[in-house]
C-alpha cells in the first residue's frame, strides 16, 4: 500500500490499521518513497506473554474441560436448598 505524507497527516489511524493488517504502508513525498510502516513484532518478555501477571494463570490446572463446559457450569444457576 502507498500513502502520501499527507495521507499520514490526516490518516494515521488508517495507516496504522494497515500494518495491524500485516500490511506495509510505502510513504511517498512528492511522488518517492521516502519511508516505510511496517508492523511492530515485539521481542523478549512481552512477546511471550510474561509481562501480564494474569497470563498462564490456569496452567496448573487438573481438569480436562474444554473452554465451552468451564463457560456451562459458571452460567448454570444457583441452587439454594
Amino acid at each position: 500500500m502507498e500513502a502520501t505524507t499527507k495521507d499520514l497527516r490526516l490518516h494515521t489511524r488508517e495507516l496504522i490499521s494497515a500494518t495491524d493488517r500485516g500490511e506495509q504502508v510505502i510513504i511517498t513525498y512528492r511522488g518517492k518513497p521516502r519511508a516505510k510502516l511496517v508492523p511492530f513484532v515485539a521481542e523478549g518478555a512481552e512477546a511471550r506473554g510474561e509481562h501480564n501477571p494474569a497470563f498462564g494463570i490456569w496452567s496448573d490446572r487438573k481438569d480436562d474441560l474444554s473452554v465451552d463446559e468451564q463457560a456451562r457450569q459458571l452460567r448454570t444457576p444457583r441452587r439454594f436448598e
